[in-house]
Order: structure tokens, then sequence, then C-alpha cells
């Protein structure tokens, strides 16, 4: 989960805009290419930054949160998305087949090992990666913790969160036969992959719309109309992921395998009122893995440019870049 809702007031908390001075398509297996970027300083203190969706991709905004002076900033699109090719493809993309990424990208820049800085969707796979290669990382920066469960996903898809936006929710379930509703991650996947390409971007803008219309704290219920590309990458990714509950090998294996975060610094930044993915998560995680730091937003909800979120997370970059 993940939108970048470019709102306005968030700016001004960012680093001035930073071109990369590494662009690259990688090689990985299943026969797909991902694209890698770097910026700041080459022989800076190493940073990797996961984006959300799955299926959002890197935006040059998500630089901008580094200090390029101390920190060297490593940017991917995962599979299927952003600049990565096959364009929203599902095949051979799997939570393991970007952990195993993300490890070709850090053996190939000869990394030792790194920061990692991830939100939403991008908090998970920080974790999972954590939680697997717990060696090659640093620290653990966070945000809006998502942590693949069930509960989670119910209460986004199932209803939970329309409580508090039923006008917004009843677009998402109208384009959706009655007898259907009650599993709306089913639904729309049977139409994300129905071969038809009109079909599969009308859902996705949809599915897109959804999601967006609840990101920020300020929102008004409108997601928007995002570019048919973009949202077709975006929504059947995100569906792919959901409707195998992101590969995990059980419900909760993220806060079951937190004692190999042990030794590992972390700071959580969640916004209070974040409505698609709620503090309970974060809260759970905090409790289960005392090395971290948990920073509530108030006035705040999901999205990584509202304010309050974007000046935390570049106070807790500067504060490791000072430390």
């Amino acid at each position: 989960m993940d939108k970048f809702s470019g709102q306005k007031g968030a700016a001004q908390y960012l680093y001035p805009p930073i071109n990369p001075f590494d662009q690259r398509m990688m090689r990985v297996d299943g026969g797909h290419t991902i694209y890698v970027e770097q910026c700041g300083r080459p022989d800076g203190r190493p940073v990797v930054v996961l984006h959300g969706g799955p299926g959002g991709g890197c935006s040059p905004a998500m630089r901008r949160y580094f200090d390029p002076s101390v920190y060297r900033i490593i940017l991917f699109d995962q599979r299927g998305c952003g600049r990565s090719r096959p364009h929203a493809a599902v095949t051979d993309n799997t939570t393991w087949h970007l952990v195993s990424d993300i490890e070709t990208i850090r053996a190939d820049l000869g990394i030792a090992d790194w920061l990692v800085f991830g939100g939403s969707w991008g908090a998970t796979l920080a974790l999972v990666y954590g939680e697997t290669h717990p060696d090659r990382v640093q620290g653990l920066i966070l945000r809006g913790v998502f942590l693949m469960t069930r509960s989670e996903l119910d209460w986004f898809y199932g209803g939970g969160a329309g409580k508090f936006w039923p006008e917004t929710w009843a677009r998402f379930c109208e384009l959706v036969p009655e007898d259907e509703r009650h599993d709306m991650i089913g639904a729309y996947h049977r139409r994300l992959f129905s071969g038809d390409l009109r079909m599969e971007t009308r859902y996705a803008r949809a599915w897109s719309a959804w999601e967006n219309a609840l990101a920020s704290v300020y929102s008004n219920g409108s997601g928007g109309e995002a570019p048919g590309d973009y949202a077709r990458a975006f929504a059947r990714l995100e569906n792919h992921y959901f409707m195998n509950a992101g590969f995990l090998e059980e419900d909760g294996q993220i806060l079951r395998d937190a004692h190999k975060l042990h030794g590992i610094p972390g700071v959580i930044v969640q916004g209070r009122y974040d409505m698609i993915c709620p503090p309970h998560a974060a809260w759970s995680l905090a409790r289960a893995w005392p090395d971290c730091d948990l920073r509530m937003v108030r006035n705040a909800g999901h999205a990584l440019s509202e304010p309050g979120i974007s000046s935390e997370l570049v106070r807790i970059m500067d504060e490791i870049a000072e430390g």
C-alpha cells in the first residue's frame, strides 16, 4: 500500500531536488529488468529506499528526505512497475523475489550493509528483508507500518475504512455485483486479470482511487483518476500480492519473526489518523521490537508527503547523519 499524494506544504521540510549520478537497468531472474538509481554522495552512508504499493514505483521526491552531502541514496522500481520491465507483470513477482533483488542491488553496488528506509508496503518489505538478512541492515526507518495480515486487508477491503468514508467506499463497491462484494479483493482480481485491457484499466483506476482518496488526513474523499498505465501496474501488483497474503508463510509472520531484528536500531513514523494502515500495527511491532522508537504524528494520515510525516522523517535522517 502507498500513494504519494503530492500534498502542498510538505516540500518546505525536504532537501532541494537531487539528480542521480548513476542510473541503470539491472537484469534479475524470471525475465525481469529493474530500474536502479543512485544520488547524493557516492562515498556517503548508503540508504536504500523501498517504495510502496506493491506497484507504486519510486519518484524524484523520495530522494529529498536525505542530506545529499551525507547519504548515498539508492532507489529502485520493484518488479513490474515504474521503469522496470515487463510492465504490470506478476509472473515471478513475489516478496521473496523482491528480497532477492534488494540483495542483488546491494552486492552489485559493492555495499556491505545499509540503512533501509520504507513506507507502507515499503515498510513491509523492509521488515521482511531485515528479518531475512539482519547482518546487512544498519537500521530501519519505517513509515505507515503495514504487516500484511488478514485483519489489515479486511479493514481496508472489507468495509472497516469504508465506515469512515461511506460515499467513497460505495463508489469502489458499485463496480462489483452485490453477490461478489463479500470478497472485494477477489472480485477486482477477476477484472484486473481479465485479459481485456479496457476493463483492466477501468478497474485499476477505481482500485487506485479508493486508496488514494484515503491517503491524506486532509482528503475530501476524491481519489482522482490516475494515468491508465500507472494505475494498471499499481492495482494489478497490489491485488496480486494481497490475493496471496504477501507470499508469507503464515498470517502474522512479521511479528512472529520480530526477534530476528534484535540489535537493529529502528524508528517508526506513524500517522495517528492513518486510514490505510491504522496505528495498531505500528504499536504491535514496537512492542515486539524493543530496539525501535515509535513516533506517532498527530493530525497526520498515511501519505509520505504530509507535512508532519515529512518533517519527522527528515529530522530522523538528520539525527542519524549527526550521530
